[in-house]
């Protein structure tokens, strides 16, 4: 049993000191209600839920098969969290005097139904259908010092819930796999996050596998620093850390990082709890505050002077005509990133094919002029050595296609709108996307042994001896005589000759064979490689401008609908409504002027 079996979860988050807070949360939701954002009222009730833990929520996310998993597994001493590579479910570990685990599923008519599972083994539970969520609980040091661990699920299809997690979360472990470079679209998901949950810091997961980590980590952090994001970077190797404890070698555990990470969290999350709960609330007031004070000042605007008040809601029609016009062009620029890919996905195979055709001919011309025998090893070698410049050229003409598709899409859209971070095609190491290719097959039709060839000049001699033999004996000869003797050693030599012609020309056609599979290969490998980058591409660019387009339009029939209403409700009791809103705007001010006094 744990050592901190028996103890009590500390309280880490001080009711008396979110207390202030949670009131001027309140406070800011019944605005809120009243100005009608349901999308504004969830979110402050996630931040009333987050205050009102009074312990500090701690959320795993990252990349598929970045070891997320084992991160959670290692951080709280228990396989809590499936590592096998399927799809699983948001599992949340909380402390407990004895292990359980609670699978909670859906049930009809919109319920859901808590259904215990064995804590020891819930691996193949986590996979069943109308799982919704696993809940555990560990008697683990960590958990007992007031942190909840929560693993966000990493496919598409639970993304939805992954972010919920992350806006209820105190601190967001991000985990990136050290073997490469944080991307830009993990830099951009990394933006998002932060304006979620400003606590995060960035794991960097299996050290122990690759030996140039620290290269990796120094690149991170000068990326987050550019990219205007100040989080901690940490290495660490759960895999270390699960094999120290085992074994009891503190020098290896230290080596494994999560000591450092787990002293981290208790020194400036779980200490600092308040502080950090306190400055997150703050944040996420001052945006609400801000949001709500844009609509009010619309409608101000448009109450105090009615000619005004028909500029702005010409000006607000115009901004709805392009919205219309834009989804209108939805389907114009959704027909540009289908076609475009569709024609970078081919050119990108054909360059591909051409390349490795190029370097087969010039293979098979290579071959032809020698034996391929003599230095088939140095041959193979050389071969992959051109065939990884070929296929790191191919997708560095795939990455600038891809920016001039991303421009082209673009190009359907008004000009201020952002461009989306496009993902990396080059590729840093080919290698990686060869590592499946088997290497070049060896030549069964090797030289002849001593022995072989001993054999095919005896064989080929027997001929000459018996003919000119036979010739010389109607001359009183013997069967074996110089002349017999001597034809029947030219005709061996020439069929000594004749044989190894014949086996490297057998040889040659064996290495053209040889050549071909690698090539055909490395076609399915790599072919494979690109559709699915290219793939990831499109996602991006798709999710990127769907979200642009609905931004746009909901943002114009927002403000549209708010100053037309103002027109119709208030006409005339227009002053009335002008002191009400002076009054929220104050109200709105002080709110968020409280808020920031909490962080002094």
């Amino acid at each position: 049993m744990s050592a901190a079996a028996g103890l009590q979860a500390a309280t880490v988050k001080h009711p008396d000191v979110m207390a202030p807070v949670v009131s001027l949360v309140d406070e800011l939701r019944e605005l809120v209600r009243s100005g009608g954002r349901d999308d504004l009222d969830a979110r402050l009730g996630m931040v009333r839920a987050r205050l009102s833990d009074t312990r500090v929520r701690l959320v795993v996310v990252g990349e598929p098969q970045a070891g997320m998993s084992t991160l959670v597994n290692s951080l709280v001493g228990s396989p809590v969290s499936a590592t096998d590579g399927k799809p699983s479910v948001p599992v949340i570990v909380e402390y407990g005097p004895a292990p359980s685990a609670t699978l909670v599923k859906s049930a009809p008519r919109g319920r859901v139904e808590r259904v215990p599972v064995d804590p020891q083994n819930p691996g193949p539970a986590l996979t069943t259908l109308g799982v919704l969520r696993a809940e555990f609980a560990e008697p683990s040091r960590l958990l007992a010092d007031g942190l909840v661990v929560m693993d966000a699920p990493g496919p598409l299809a639970r993304e939805g819930a992954a972010w919920s997690m992350i806006a209820a979360a105190d601190v967001v472990l991000y985990a990136t796999d050290s073997a490469a470079e944080l991307t830009d679209a993990q830099l951009e998901y990394l933006r998002r996050v932060e304006q979620m949950c400003p606590s995060v810091v960035c794991v960097l997961t299996k050290i122990d596998r690759n030996p140039h980590w620290s290269l990796t980590q120094r690149r991170n952090r000068a990326l987050l620093d550019g990219a205007g994001l100040n989080f901690a970077v940490a290495p660490v190797s759960a895999l270390l850390h699960q094999r120290a404890g085992e074994i009891g070698d503190q020098q290896l555990d230290a080596e494994s990082g999560v000591p450092q990470l787990v002293d981290h969290l208790q020194d400036y999350v779980v200490a600092q709890a308040d502080a950090v709960a306190i400055a997150a609330a703050v944040r996420d007031i001052a945006l609400v505050t801000d949001q709500l004070s844009v609509t009010l000042r619309a409608e101000a605007d448009a109450l105090r002077d009615p000619r005004r008040r028909a500029e702005i809601t010409q000006r607000l029609a115009a901004a709805r005509a392009e919205a219309d016009q834009l989804r209108q062009r939805t389907a114009t620029w959704q027909v540009t990133l289908v076609d475009g890919s569709s024609e970078l996905a081919v050119d990108i195979e054909h360059d591909l094919r051409h390349r490795l055709r190029t370097l087969v001919r010039e293979a098979e011309t290579e071959i032809t002029r020698t034996d391929p025998a003599r230095k088939w090893s140095e041959f193979g070698t050389e071969l992959d050595a051109r065939i990884c410049e070929a296929v790191e050229e191919n997708f560095v003409m795939a990455h600038y296609r891809a920016v001039e598709l991303g421009e082209q899409v673009a190009a359907k859209f008004p000009p201020d709108n952002r461009t989306p971070p496009l993902p990396e095609l080059r590729l840093t190491n080919p290698g990686d996307v060869l590592d499946p290719v088997q290497s070049l097959e060896a030549l069964e039709s090797a030289k002849s042994s001593v022995g072989q060839q001993a054999i095919t000049a005896l064989r080929g001699s027997y001929g000459g001896i018996l003919m000119v033999g036979l010739a010389t004996s109607l001359l009183d000869m013997g069967l074996v005589n110089w002349y017999s003797a001597g034809a029947g050693l030219l005709l061996g030599v020439h069929a000594l000759w004749d044989d190894r012609g014949n086996r490297k020309q057998r040889r040659q056609a064996e290495a053209k064979v040889a050549v071909a599979r690698l090539a055909d290969d490395v076609i399915f490998q790599v072919g494979k490689e690109s559709r699915n980058r290219l793939r990831g591409l499109q996602r991006v660019l798709r999710d990127h401008y769907t979200e642009i387009a609905t931004e746009v339009a909901r943002t114009a029939d927002e403000a549209l609908r708010a100053a037309e209403e103002a027109g119709q409700r208030y006409g005339n009791q227009r002053e009335l409504r002008i002191t009400e809103i002076d009054a929220g705007l104050r109200t709105l001010a002080g709110l968020r002027e409280r808020a920031e006094r909490l962080t002094y």
